[in-house]
């Protein structure tokens, strides 16, 4: 997509005013390009087709660039309601002695092929419910209402690994396993290994292999928080999930109103869970389909509670009785977390509203002019913060003091009661990030510095309703480079385009991805 460079005069105005309709305005944005072709439906490639090569691809370089995202959004005459909602679309740029192939496969589903089956969305999604089947006589569709909505399996998130195996998650219990040179899938189910009603897309993986995720589990005594730890290898070839286990349960601070979390951190010693004011009413959720509503109206913003930040000793599974504490914040993305000094910094990607995962629907995301701009201007922005949290709290830990002893460190953390630490944030980016619309999606260099002290991150700059350009963070000094967004290959010190495929068919914007190197 091509830049927006024509936007950066109007997104200084970054305070927060109020409209007649009493909507936050977090921008002044105007004159925002569509990018309807990027959300529209396509046709898969399921055969490698050539691309056009722009400078030069290393030849070091080879493998499988693998991407997942939706890429349906509209099955027969019933259109899909949200983003997220959209038929799974696996990538796959194959890398080899400078050139590069691309050809996808959309996801062999049950909620896929249930839908091409009966020609309409016959499977439910995060925000769209279906409706009953028309072929039922009047009372067969009138019994229909009163069932829950079933867990979908559209693995449209990301490309994940457990004990070296690819897979293609979701946040339900069922992801499915990917070869990543063909692309053809075997369904897998977590609740069949541990008792967990679904998984993240994001878990975390040590240097040999051990994987942490998180899941949550609802029964009759509430909600809870499920820390999963996952073998590093496998004892047969066919194997799975075999031996996945639950290193601890956190409750719900709301036993029917448990927070929405898209991802966690974990540095060297813990894991740590970040329960946002970003809440699911699993009531409403299970009569949602009665009343005819979708998962996305059951997920609720609640700005007069605090975050908190759970530490999990992911050796004992013991959950620290501290709680740190922040102002209402909500954050999809963390960047890295690592101890240093007494110390466990967690840097993340926040911002401080919690609305923005109900506004990227469809019909938003289409619109054009005046009306595009309004729905850009009215999303928060998320920036990258540093939370400093002290792991040596004890009874002769002072109160109403600043623990934090790191020099330069505009982070706080006070002690206000036994078990209670509250936390403020250090910003790590300059004001000329605001110019990009803040930062999501970061990344590092994962197998070198996760869980260790870093200087560098990426992520994308956001000035349009998804990522415009690619940008570097020096945390030395918060600096940033920026290029615009296209599949490029750049050197990861300069920043500086190495060389680009063309690819000549349409590819909708997808949400994540990873390499899958090829000796």
């Amino acid at each position: 997509m091509d830049t927006v460079k024509h936007q950066k005069k109007n997104t200084s105005a970054l305070k927060k005013s109020k409209s007649v309709k009493n909507i936050n305005h977090y921008t002044n944005v105007r004159g925002l390009p569509s990018i309807e072709k990027i959300v529209s439906s396509v046709e898969d490639t399921p055969r490698p087709i050539s691309t056009q090569i722009v400078g030069t691809i290393p030849e070091w370089i080879k493998g499988n660039f693998l991407r997942n995202g939706p890429g349906k959004f509209e099955i027969g005459n019933h259109k899909f309601n949200h983003w997220f909602d959209g038929m799974a679309l696996m990538h796959q740029f194959k890398i080899s002695n400078g050139q590069v192939t691309y050809k996808s496969r959309f996801l062999s589903s049950d909620s896929y092929q249930t839908n091409k089956e009966h020609n309409r969305i016959a499977i439910s999604e995060f925000g769209t419910v279906t409706m009953p089947d028309p072929c039922k006589n009047v009372f067969q569709r009138f019994l229909s209402r009163f069932e829950s909505h079933k867990p979908t399996d559209n693995a449209n998130v990301s490309f994940v690994t457990y004990k070296g195996d690819y897979y293609v998650s979701t946040e339900t219990n069922i992801m499915h396993k990917v070869d990543p040179d063909t692309l053809e899938t075997e369904k897998v189910d977590w609740s069949k290994f541990i008792a967990v009603n679904g998984a993240t897309a994001h878990p975390h993986t040590e240097p040999d292999g051990m994987t942490y995720n998180m899941g949550n589990s609802y029964t009759s005594k509430g909600s809870y928080y499920n820390i999963i730890q996952v073998p590093p290898t496998k004892k047969t070839e066919d194997e799975t999930l075999e031996g996945a286990t639950v290193l601890c349960s956190i409750p719900s601070v709301d036993k029917t109103k448990p927070s929405y979390y898209h991802s966690f951190a974990m540095s060297e010693n813990y894991v740590v869970f970040i329960e946002q004011p970003i809440k699911l009413d699993l009531l409403k959720i299970v009569t949602g389909k009665l009343r005819g509503k979708s998962i996305s109206d059951s997920i609720f913003w609640d700005p007069k509670l605090n975050t908190i930040f759970h530490l999990i000793h992911k050796h004992s599974g013991k959950v620290s009785s501290i709680k740190y504490l922040a102002k209402p914040l909500s954050t999809f993305h963390q960047i890295n977390a690592f101890e240093e000094d007494g110390f466990l910094i967690i840097d993340l990607c926040a911002s401080d509203d919690g609305q923005a995962i109900t506004n990227y629907n469809i019909q938003n995301m289409r619109k054009s002019g005046e009306a595009l701009d309004e729905v850009y201007n009215t999303l928060s922005r998320a920036f990258p913060r540093r939370f400093v949290l002290p792991l040596n709290v004890d009874r002769d830990t002072p109160y109403n003091q600043n623990l934090i002893t790191r020099p330069n460190s505009i982070a706080t953390s006070v002690r206000i009661a036994k078990n209670k630490v509250f936390c403020t944030h250090e910003d790590l980016h300059g004001e000329d990030l605001h110019e990009y619309g803040g930062l999501e999606f970061p990344q590092i260099n994962y197998h070198k510095f996760n869980t260790h002290p870093y200087r560098y991150f990426y992520g994308c700059g956001f000035r349009h309703l998804v990522g415009d350009t690619l940008i570097k963070m020096d945390l030395h000094g918060k600096r940033m480079k920026d290029k615009s967004t296209f599949l490029l290959v750049l050197d990861a010190k300069t920043f500086e385009e190495l060389g680009r495929a063309v690819v000549p068919v349409n590819i909708p914007y997808g949400f994540h991805g990873t390499f899958n190197a090829t000796a």
